[in-house]
């Protein structure tokens, strides 16, 4: 049993007493007010009487209404209307018991203990319990944010904080960081381009200048934390402003974005995140056209890979469109288990989150996939990706990649599958690795089945580097990061295409809705960017200065490495077309020896490790690898 101190808290039981006083001190003092100032024993004594009535009419009242379980340092409208309704009634049934008792005592004919008083009394009465009564909620309050503004104020706060917008989100932040007690660090100044808003405050903090005035208002107030607040605007837009404020050496940090709000629109002060690479990318939103995509809805889709970085994204996009069952095909459980419960917490079972491990190499094991769930969908993310590896077991890149493909699309077409997706790479486009010229292969094997299918339709997805995926440079660099640098990139002029893992998920399953057979998809990947500048950036976002408080060295390209990466070949850039979405391009399928085909994929099993090479350049003859 809970000792009664745990129950009820010291503070309530102040309350309960303070209140207790007020109810009865108000009729005491609307008397007083109501006789001029004149008070005998007679009136002492009738107001005595009606004390225990009194008291457990308003306290009952305030009990119900749980006046007493509220935290008042956070009252707000909703609490002092409570309270104003609770004197309101308790009030009312007061002038109701002295009514009643008065009728009693007139009509035994005893001495008169009750009487009604003037209703300016009992108005009097309840204006001084509001007041009170809820003054004394109030004070609580003002305390406890005195205490907190007197925290803020602090000269030797841990952080000093710049807010960058002075509208909903940059007050709703201010809120929420008030009621930490700022232990997250003290807001001492905002900016704004709104000119009507320039010196005025927000919660007590000076709205002092504009965007442009950043860098010179960060050493004004000696700031060294900048907070993004304007979830609004442009991805243009917002690129500029992280720029100017990351000018500054500050540590840069952006409020959630819409989609990322709590419970009832609430900014949550552990979602204030530090501003990541990602954010720095200037690019619109994906908007996607919902009817491409219902082509899932209702089905059984396969994702093989699904546990993988971009195939859960896969996973996370396709079942924004109610599919009834989802398969994640993966040889590593770890990563599929964790999806599974992820998606299963979000969506609660429909749709239905299946888990199978095994590997695309074995024709057999993929069989009992299919056997088991006769998919209408397929997505083919499973694959070796990390080109340095590959270049060091070029086998093992073509047993998973090409065979794993072949294997996959051989049952595709056998169990009757609606749709077949590879996701393939830019790396793809004349190929100086292993590894995108096994996904070059990939390409050709699903334009093969394409053109023998009677009922599948076979389409790749060809991208650039998506940032945030496993192996993704920007981790790499983030652990380089931690541990003081250097940070190495290979070579001062590397460029590469790269898109967000959302983004490139969300225009996959775009894309298997457009295909019509054995297209092969080109994503917008907007401009390419310098891996150099990708470094440079994270470095300031972290609040350093690059080449002065980490090093950036380079190591020269790797083996397989290219300086810069293309997304179409020559002869596909002539029939390359826009589709229904302004950010995914088709090309015309070219001319495939099908007989051939078939008789290479069946060599791999006789292949040996070192033909493997002269194998991949029969295959692809622009392959460029060593």
């Amino acid at each position: 049993m809970k000792k009664l101190y745990e129950i009820i808290k010291p503070h309530q039981i102040l309350l309960l007493l303070l209140d207790i006083v007020v109810v009865n001190g108000a009729y005491y003092l609307s008397m007083f007010l109501h006789r001029q100032f004149s008070f005998n024993w007679d009136i002492f004594v009738f107001l005595s009487r009606r004390i225990v009535f009194v008291t457990i009419i308003y306290i009952a009242l305030f009990l119900i209404r749980r006046l007493y379980s509220n935290m008042w340092k956070y009252m707000g409208f909703y609490e002092l209307i409570n309270a104003v309704i609770s004197a309101g009634v308790g009030t009312a049934l007061c002038w109701i018991c002295d009514y009643v008792g008065m009728k009693i005592c007139q009509a035994t004919g005893s001495e008169r203990l009750f009487a009604t008083m003037p209703i300016a009394v009992y108005v009097d009465a309840f204006m001084f319990i509001c007041f009170f009564s809820v003054g004394v909620r109030t004070m609580y309050k003002a305390y406890n944010a005195l205490k907190a503004d007197s925290k803020r104020r602090r000269k030797d706060a841990n952080k000093r904080i710049m807010i960058i917008g002075a509208g909903d989100m940059g007050n709703s932040v201010l809120f929420e960081m008030s009621l930490t007690g700022y232990k997250s660090g003290t807001p001492v100044v905002i900016v704004d381009d709104d000119s009507a808003k320039k010196n005025m405050r927000v919660r007590g903090i000076p709205v002092a200048g504009k965007i442009v005035d950043i860098p010179s208002l960060v050493k004004k107030y000696d700031v060294n934390e900048i907070i993004y607040c304007i979830p609004t605007a442009s991805p243009e837009r917002r690129k500029e402003i992280f720029e100017i404020a990351m000018s500054t050496g500050c540590t840069l940090k952006r409020a959630p974005n819409i989609d990322e709000l709590g419970a009832e629109g609430k900014v949550e002060v552990d979602k204030i995140k530090k501003v990541d690479v990602l954010d720095l990318l200037s690019r619109p939103e994906v908007k996607l056209d919902p009817d491409v995509c219902k082509y899932v809805t209702g089905e059984t889709v396969l994702v093989t890979g699904g546990g993988g970085s971009i195939g859960s994204e896969l996973c996370r996009q396709i079942a924004r469109y109610n599919p009834e069952k989802i398969v994640i095909f993966d040889i590593y459980e770890n990563n599929a288990f964790t999806l599974k419960n992820s998606l299963d917490r979000q969506y609660h079972g429909a749709p239905q989150i299946e888990i199978r491990i095994g590997s695309v190499r074995e024709l057999r094991r993929l069989k009992e996939i299919f056997e088991e769930f006769q998919p209408s969908s397929v997505f083919h993310a499973a694959a070796h990706k990390h080109v340095p590896l590959m270049e060091d077991s070029p086998y093992e890149a073509v047993k998973n990649n090409i065979l794993g493909t072949y294997n996959t699309a051989w049952c595709a077409n056998e169990y009757g599958v609606k749709n077949f997706v590879l996701l393939s790479t830019d790396k793809a486009v004349n190929p100086t690795n292993v590894m995108g010229a096994t996904k070059r292969v990939c390409e050709i094997v699903v334009q093969h089945f394409s053109k023998i299918s009677k009922g599948t339709k076979f389409a790749a997805v060809r991208f650039g580097n998506v940032l945030g995926s496993n192996g993704s440079v920007i981790p790499i660099f983030k652990e380089q990061l931690e541990q003081g640098g250097p940070i190495t990139v290979t070579h001062p002029d590397i460029t590469r295409y790269f898109m967000t893992i959302p983004e490139a998920s969300q225009l996959v399953v775009q894309a298997g809705g457009l295909a019509k057979g054995g297209e092969i998809f080109v994503l917008d990947m907007g401009e390419p960017v310098k891996i150099v500048t990708l470094a440079e950036n994270l470095i300031r976002l972290s609040g350093f200065e690059p080449y002065k408080d980490i090093e950036i060295q380079f190591t020269g390209l790797r083996p397989g490495e290219k300086l810069y990466e293309e997304l179409s070949l020559e002869e596909e850039l002539d029939e390359r077309k826009k589709t229904g979405n302004d950010k995914i391009f088709v090309t015309k399928p070219l001319e495939i020896d099908d007989e051939q085909l078939e008789k290479d994929i069946k060599a791999i099993a006789d292949l040996q490790p070192e033909e493997v090479r002269t194998y991949l350049k029969r295959l692809v003859p622009n392959y460029r690898g060593k």
